[in-house]
């Protein structure tokens, strides 16, 4: 029997660059309206890395700087520069509103990819792993940048509600030392500022909303893979590879 395809479900994301003294105030409300997310340890934190992949042309890079209304990114990530969950990740933007899709990955999987080693294709692999595989093959995608940062996040269930707090956003072009904790890195935000970020399904609660002042905020496009290539590629004085 033929598998239905599934549709894409897209969300509503939000993302404001604030100060230290923004993220203080609005952090101390979220705090008592909301709980942390239970992956999150001291401090309320967990720290993120992706290693983001791009074909022979840097289409995915181009198309960031280029505003392109459709286009979608593919990223490995693990928490806590550990190998006990790694996922292939395709997030995907249209009209504003984006996507995410994933698949698990096993170590010996994960380090294929991250060589530029496509594995072959079997029948019941998740459709993400499948397609990137096929782009691997087809358009050349490799590994080109690590991305990693240190979040505080926020859930409400209703409206599936996802507020994050990123800070230390750094960038790296190892990423044959994707699993090493001292990669050279170089960062991305000017020191004292974070990056909010607003998830949603249809709704935004209203006491979520009122209490983070969304219009007051700076609302910005802010993209980590493509300021994270462009702003460690000017820091190291060499050209997108």
């Amino acid at each position: 029997m033929e598998k239905k395809k599934t549709e894409r479900k897209y969300r509503h994301e939000y993302k404001f660059l604030i100060d230290a003294r923004q993220k203080a105030v609005l952090y101390s409300r979220i705090k008592n309206l909301i709980p942390v997310d239970s992956h999150a340890g001291e401090n309320d934190t967990y720290w993120i890395r992706s290693v983001y992949f791009d074909d022979m042309f840097d289409s995915c890079f181009n198309e960031s700087e280029d505003g392109i209304n459709e286009r979608a990114k593919y990223r490995i990530r693990i928490y806590n520069v550990e190998g006990s969950r790694i996922s292939l990740e395709r997030k995907t933007k249209k009209n504003g509103m984006v996507c995410k899709e994933s698949a698990k990955l096993t170590r010996s999987q994960c380090d294929s990819l991250i060589a530029g080693k496509a594995f072959p294709i079997e029948e019941d692999m998740p459709e993400v792993l499948k397609q990137f595989l096929v782009l691997m093959l087809t358009k050349g995608f490799r590994p080109k940048a690590v991305i990693e940062y240190e979040r505080i996040p926020f859930i409400y269930k209703d409206g599936n509600v996802r507020i994050t707090f990123d800070d230390n956003i750094t960038s790296s072009l190892d990423t044959d030392r994707f699993f090493e904790r001292d990669n050279v890195r170089y960062p991305i935000l000017a020191k004292g500022q974070s990056l909010l970020e607003v998830k949603f399904d249809e709704y935004l609660p209203s006491f979520i909303k009122n209490n983070l002042e969304i219009g007051s905020l700076m609302q910005t496009s802010f993209s980590k893979y493509y300021l994270g290539r462009k702003y460690t590629i000017n820091s190291i004085g060499g050209r997108k590879k």
